[in-house]
């Protein structure tokens, strides 16, 4: 069974940082497509960020040029690098794991940006 464990949101200014690591555990980490996603209340959930095995990514219009996703397949963890933090930024951040099983999510981290 695939698991998905995301951390490191938190409460954090207009400009400032944070990283989210999510850690997977059950799959073979190298071969799946990691993604991030944000969901914000009455919203549907959007992806943010993708990164594929062989490490290409993409990225949201909305977050371009100020969040980079990364992993280290050694450690079965992705990481989402948010910087620049806008109040429009929050949301419930959750990790998502697609690979020959089919697809996996975390519980998700909260970030919120104060303004």
């Amino acid at each position: 069974q695939v698991q998905l464990v995301e951390s490191g949101g938190g409460l954090v200014q207009a400009g400032g940082s944070l990283r989210l690591s999510c850690a997977v555990s059950g799959s073979i980490f190298s071969l799946n497509v990691m993604s991030w996603y944000r969901q914000v209340p009455g919203k549907q959930r959007e992806m943010v960020a993708q990164i594929s095995s062989g490490g290409s990514t993409y990225y949201a219009d909305s977050v371009k040029g100020r969040f980079t996703i990364s992993r280290d397949n050694p450690k079965n963890t992705v990481y989402l690098q948010l910087n620049s933090l806008k109040p429009e930024d929050s949301g419930v951040y959750y990790c998502n794991s697609r690979g020959v099983t089919g697809d996996a999510w975390g519980r998700g981290t909260q970030v919120t940006v104060s303004s």
